[in-house]
Parts: structure tokens; sequence; C-alpha cells
């Protein structure tokens, strides 16, 4: 028998695959965590030997949960990922032995996942397991298989450290992807980040500012303020105002105030 736990941030959802999860004899669900964090503290203290893990989790994500788990240097579970995403935005994520499913979870998709990690799991060659966790995550985060088994023989982290190329922003049900690239400027709006887009949106993100600063990439954004964070490459200007104040002006035309704290590392993109 498998010891399985259930990790996802909705509650309907981990009510829907504990239902789905009693109708397999060979597995037994010894926690459900709605969190990132109570993730992995229960993986680390329970060590089961499946996780169902959602990709999409404020905070900590599921991407961060396997990273933070490598840290630790213990015997990782079986993953099965759990997404909201679109068969076909996921196409490109499709793994052989750990697996995923969409939700909502269907029955069928749900015991080819459950069959293959049992199946897996009786083989007693271990290098199968590591090549097979070296696929999923490569195909999750466009790193190369070889590399990522240098790292698990290293007993390395297997997520890389590169900054995600696009955030996941929940509304309503939807999840939609904001590129990276295309995000002009962030500012914090109470418990809420406010993500403005080059096409002149803006998308409502419930994530901390340190949060949401440590997954851009220094090089491409800067802190000018507490609460606001902007692309480098859309600052136009720094502008030194009459109360001896600074702000910038970005090529839209939006002016974002620079707190003294924040004014040297702003200088150091006009540096380079």
């Amino acid at each position: 028998m498998l010891n399985v736990i259930v990790v996802d941030d909705e509650p309907l959802a981990r009510r829907g695959m504990l239902v789905r999860l009693a109708a397999f004899p060979e597995l037994k669900v010894i926690a459900e965590c709605a969190n990132g964090p109570d993730a992995l503290k229960a993986i680390i203290e329970l060590s089961p030997d499946l996780v169902f893990l959602d990709v999409e989790m404020p905070g900590m994500d599921g991407f961060a949960v396997l990273k933070q788990l490598q840290a630790q240097e213990i015997k990782l579970p079986y993953i099965v990922f759990v997404t909201a995403y679109d068969q076909y935005a996921f196409n490109a994520f499709e793994v052989n032995a750990l697996d995923y499913v969409l939700k909502p979870v269907e029955a069928d998709r749900l015991k080819a996942a459950v069959d293959k990690v049992i199946t897996y799991h009786g083989a007693s060659d271990n290098q199968k397991h590591k090549d097979q966790l070296a696929a999923a995550v490569a195909r999750l985060t466009g790193d190369q298989a070889n590399h990522i088994l240098e790292r698990l023989d290293k007993a390395e982290p297997v997520v890389n450290s590169r900054f995600p190329e696009a955030i996941s922003i929940k509304d309503s049900g939807e999840i939609t992807r904001v590129p990276v690239a295309e995000i002009d400027w962030v500012d914090a709006a109470g418990d809420y980040m406010c993500i403005h887009t080059r096409d002149g949106q803006t998308h409502i993100l419930r994530r901390t500012m340190k949060e949401l600063e440590s997954e851009l990439d220094p090089r491409q954004f800067v802190r000018v303020h507490r609460s606001a964070i902007v692309n480098v490459q859309t600052i136009a200007k720094l502008q030194m105002l009459s109360n001896g104040e600074h702000q910038l002006l970005l090529t839209n035309g939006q002016a974002v105030k620079v707190s003294r704290s924040y004014k040297d590392r702003v200088k150091q993109v006009f540096s380079h």
C-alpha cells in the first residue's frame, strides 16, 4: 500500500481528490494540505510514497515545494502534478512515470496516473525513478534531463534556480499566464499586487511584494519603493522633484515614486 498526501489550496478540489482516491485500495491518504509550507512540513515528517501536488498555489507553488524538498536532501516521493491548465497548454509538460492530472480530475485519467505510479513503485531499479523525475522536471522547467540527473547523483536540487518566464494569476476560477517580459511595473494594494502589463491591462495577484520580488530576475526588475517594482526596460527617465524626492518616468508615461532607501538601486540601472 502506498501512503499518499494530497496538496491543493482549493478545498473543493482537495475533497474531490480524496473521494476519487478512496476507490483505490492500494492507496492510503495520510494527510491533506492547503498550501506549500504545510505540504513541505507534512512530506518531511510523514515520508509519503506519493504526493498529488497542485502546481498553482499562492506564495509557495508546487515547484517551490519540490525545490525545498530537494534542499532537505530527503528521499523524494512520487509526484503527480495537478493543474488547471487547459489540455493544449499542458501538452508540453507530458511525462511518463511522474504524471499529471488536469482539473477537474477525471476518474479514468486519475486511474491511469495511479496505475503508472504503482508500476514504477514495484520496480527495483532506482535509476528508472531518477530518469522519470528528470524527464518530468525537464518538461516543466525547460532544463536538460542529463543536467538534472547529474544534480540528483550529487544530491543537489533538481529544480534549477532560474526565474520563471510567466506568472500564473488565479481570478474567479480562471488562471491567466502573464509573461514576465510583458510586465511594465508592479505596485502593492493592501494584501494584493497590481501587475501592470505592456498591453495596458492590470492583473491582481494575492502575494506579498517580497515573495513576488524573489521570483523576478533582479537583472530585469528593480525595487524602487516598498510598494513598487519596475521593469528596467520600461524606465525612460529618473527625475528629481522640487521637494528633493525622485521619481521614475516610464516609457508608457507612468510616473513611479522612488523612495530614499531604494534610490541607490535605481541609480545603478543608469550606470550600465
